[in-house]
């Protein structure tokens, strides 16, 4: 790690994370099981794959009666997928939580994500080597990947390399594909007698992997805050200014909760949520009409800026959009080469236009050319588009100026378009993530001393003080269902999409015709670290309102 550290950086190593009341004296603690859980939807064919770890009761953890140390374990760690804040926080968690246990347990990072596992490339974690990187933002600690642990090869060579160091369990950071995996490769070591335990924590800045038992993944609170404050100061600009309307799009492939959570927090004037859209078959001139007559209407007053909050992934929720972009899926899949080895741009597009269906076709041709170009780019390698490329903010932008044109009114419009993703993804965890993480990782430990697997670290209650957070844990399995992922029925960790009658949907619902006439912008500012509990410690706006609604 670089010698040049920042004051704030100085001050946060020295930060010493709040733990909940069960795991204050360490990780061997007072474990009870509740009720036994059943998948989360296709049951007996989630039993069906998943015999050995499925129907697991939940577990809540207390304060032992006393503090008799336990054997010293040796455990490994994967971070998995992209980056969030709090990461380094988990594993200093875990650290400190097995070594609670015995100080002579061992903890080994495998580098590089997964497919460390697999390679067997690893570092032993240290004293000195963890205190460097307490409180700390991103994954570079051991790095990240996204290698999949779906194939019996890999969990047999993972199994191989533990072995050979000695290792009781594995710990998998990541998302819900990740935590997928962690399941598959937990059944497989059950089934097979393999004695490791393997346990999952959950982490996401999209904030999609959420249910009853895993209240919000890491990450979401401090990405959220570092957009707020960025949606913030382009607000106090644009008021200033009173110029530009700035289309902001936020990171959030598959769900719209960066989205909600910073449109409550900014009291921007235009949120769009995705799910919305779907449910309510919004077409993408629906979409365009909309800002359109906001536009307007500030426009009479004025008030001729704005602020439009838009999630990543909006384009594939658009029905006409998402069709079209199934569409082009199927055809590059099977002509994409001779797709690519076309140079000429209008060649490109036509090629595309001639085999279309005609509904298709007309959509395609109405869209810009840059945006043309976008849909039919190299594809991921799950063979789908890939949204954060395709610049949905400024397709919106050039949809309206078209839309103001066409209404006949002479109406000033300017705009600036952003995309905020990766600037979120390694901030310096806020006070809240770092407590979270800590706890997520100590928790682990306990699940690991109590000798479970196919469990994921649950910590609930969040928006009380850290001391009154329940730790416990909830079976991988319960989370699962089966999906349709190229054309093959696959287990997964379900996506937790923006509930269209929940508290946090609702509360923008009541205020956004106000918001989107009014000027009732928020500045947050920047993540506070240090100062009263209330300020420094505060968790989301989603969170509270979930809870209010409870």
């Amino acid at each position: 790690m670089s010698c040049c550290v920042s004051a704030l950086q100085k001050a946060r190593y020295s930060y010493q994370p709040k733990l909940p009341a069960a795991l204050k004296a360490g990780a061997v603690v007072k474990c009870t099981e509740g009720e036994k859980l059943a998948a989360f939807a296709d049951k007996e064919k989630i039993e069906a794959l998943f015999p050995s770890t499925s129907n697991m009761p939940v577990l809540t953890f207390a304060k032992a009666d006393s503090a008799a140390q336990g054997k010293a374990v040796k455990v490994g760690v994967i971070l998995s997928g992209g980056q969030a804040p709090g990461g380094h926080n988990v594993i200093a968690g875990i650290y400190d939580g097995i070594k609670s246990l015995n100080k002579d347990s061992k903890l080994f990072g495998f580098k590089g994500g997964p497919g460390g596992l697999v390679d067997n490339n690893y570092v032993e974690i240290t004293d000195e080597f963890m205190d460097a990187y307490r409180n700390t933002g991103g994954f570079d600690m051991i790095g990240s990947g996204r290698t999949k642990l779906e194939l019996v090869e890999q969990f047999d060579k993972g199994a191989e390399n533990c072995k050979a160091l000695g290792i009781d369990a594995l710990i998998i950071i990541g998302g819900d594909d990740s935590n997928t995996n962690a399941c598959l490769l937990a059944e497989y070591y059950k089934k097979n007698n393999v004695p490791i335990q393997v346990v999952g924590c959950p982490k996401t800045i999209d904030g999609d992997l959420k249910n009853k038992y895993i209240e919000t993944s890491f990450g979401f609170d401090t990405a959220t805050k570092v957009y707020s404050e960025l949606i913030g100061n382009i607000e106090r600009d644009a008021n200033s200014a009173k110029k530009y309307w700035h289309f902001i799009k936020l990171m959030g492939r598959s769900a719209s909760h960066i989205a909600l959570e910073c449109g409550l927090k900014t009291q921007a004037n235009i949120t769009i949520i995705s799910e919305e859209v779907a449910a309510k078959q919004q077409t993408l001139d629906d979409i365009v009409s909309n800002i359109a007559d906001v536009v307007i209407k500030r426009a009479e007053n004025k008030e001729n800026f704005g602020v439009i909050l838009i999630p990543e992934g909006l384009i594939e929720f658009i029905p006409e959009m998402k069709k079209l972009i199934s569409e082009l899926n199927d055809l590059l899949a099977k002509e994409g080469e001779n797709f690519t080895s076309i140079e000429a741009k209008d060649e490109k597009i036509k090629f595309i236009l001639d085999r279309l269906p005609a509904d298709l076709k007309a959509v395609f041709a109405s869209l810009p050319e840059a945006i043309q170009l976008q849909l039919s780019n190299d594809r991921d390698p799950h063979g789908n588009v890939q949204v954060s490329l395709i610049e949905t903010e400024k397709l919106l932008v050039e949809l309206v100026k078209g839309k103001l044109k066409a209404s006949g009114k002479k109406i000033k419009f300017g705009a600036q378009t952003h995309f905020f993703g990766y600037e979120g993804r390694c901030s310096v965890p806020s006070n809240f993530d770092a407590d979270y993480c800590y706890s997520i990782g100590y928790n682990a430990a306990a699940i690991i001393a109590n000798g479970k697997t196919a469990y994921m670290s649950s910590i609930t209650n969040l928006v009380a003080p850290a001391d009154q957070w329940v730790a416990g844990a909830v079976p991988l399995t319960a989370m699962m269902n089966i999906e349709r992922r190229h054309g093959e029925d696959k287990p997964v960790i379900k996506k937790a999409l923006v509930e269209l009658d929940g508290a946090p949907f609702k509360k923008l619902v009541e205020n956004r015709d106000k918001w989107a006439v009014e000027t009732s912008f928020v500045f947050p500012g920047p993540i506070q670290y240090y100062g009263p509990s209330e300020v420094c410690d505060a968790t989301t706006e989603t969170l509270k309102l979930e809870h209010e609604g409870k």
